[in-house]
């Protein structure tokens, strides 16, 4: 089953209590996903030729700081980090290519789950709440922020299965659904240079926008060529620097509910994950169409 959940704040006053909103949210999807659960949050943005990263490793006596202190020396770069449970975000001043590929070759013990100037990704194995608590999400400050809790129908139980996938800077994907041709695309997009980390078929979907706006389109651009290029049945949210966007396949048989305010806009896969937003009572509330693109994205910055 799985399920969807997502907040894109409207009113900036909000973001200081964005993890506190979404914090119920996601809980609230513990029945459709009791296997694993993250979320992508966008905020505390660093500036233009720095990047900011989230690494995990499974040991909480793993030595951050001599990691950081390291890659400082090393890349002779300027590097602070922030740790938050088995994960810890790191701010380098350099570009994301030279720092992925620095972890990648020189700390293999660490995976990256995120890289960008603006998102945050953080997810584990088990139920939602605990995650929530784990990270201490309802303290999180941001502008926007989607989630997953995962029912494993693709792939085994695992960190490396759970969502949001990441493979494009501050672009993430979250997916209730499945894919029938992701071995296919998989193979066309190795062909092309977008290595996969696992077998997950959200990944694969994740991969295939990244080369798309890679190729120059934008995020409505790539998602019009998604509806005819990914084949299945699926909801999927899609965040980005600047917003997220929302599509269902054209049969849309995955449940998904949007409620919109003057303060923010939601999604939720069912009714009760919006309920203890402020204001819910007098939302627009609708289910989106099938095939159809519903996006809100800030001007770029």
């Amino acid at each position: 089953m799985c399920g969807i959940v997502g907040l894109y704040l409207k009113n900036k006053s909000l973001e200081s209590q964005i993890g506190q909103m979404f914090a119920p949210m996601l809980a609230a999807m513990t029945g459709r996903g009791p296997d694993s659960a993250g979320f992508a949050i966008y905020g505390d943005e660093v500036p233009q030729g720095s990047i900011k990263l989230t690494l995990r490793h499974d040991d909480r006596s793993y030595d951050w700081a001599a990691l950081a202190q390291r890659t400082q020396e090393q890349l002779n770069v300027k590097v602070e980090f922030v740790q938050n449970d088995l994960a810890a975000v790191f701010k380098i001043t350099t570009d994301a290519k030279k720092a992925t590929q620095y972890f990648t070759s020189q700390a293999p013990e660490v995976l990256i789950l995120s890289a960008g100037r603006s998102i945050e990704i953080l997810k584990a194995v088990g139920l939602p709440q605990q995650i929530c608590d784990d990270f201490n999400l309802q303290a999180m400050q941001g502008s926007h922020i989607i989630g997953h809790t995962r029912m494993a129908t693709e792939s085994a139980v695992t960190l490396e299965g759970s969502h949001p996938f990441s493979t494009g800077q501050d672009l993430c994907l979250v997916h209730n659904g499945s894919f029938s041709n992701h071995n296919r695309l998989r193979l066309e997009l190795e062909r092309k240079g977008y290595a996969m980390k696992t077998e997950n078929d959200t990944e694969v979907a994740a991969g295939y926008l990244t080369w798309r706006m890679d190729e120059g389109d934008s995020l409505d651009e790539s998602l019009h060529h998604a509806i005819k290029d990914l084949d299945g049945f699926y909801t999927l949210a899609i965040g980005t620097r600047d917003g997220f966007a929302v599509i269902r396949d054209p049969i849309a048989c995955k449940p998904a509910l949007l409620a919109e305010t003057d303060d923010y806009v939601a999604i939720a896969s069912e009714y009760q994950a919006l309920t203890t937003l402020p204001g819910i009572d007098k939302a627009r509330i609708w289910e989106p169409e099938p095939a159809t693109i519903y996006s809100w994205q800030r001007e770029s910055h």
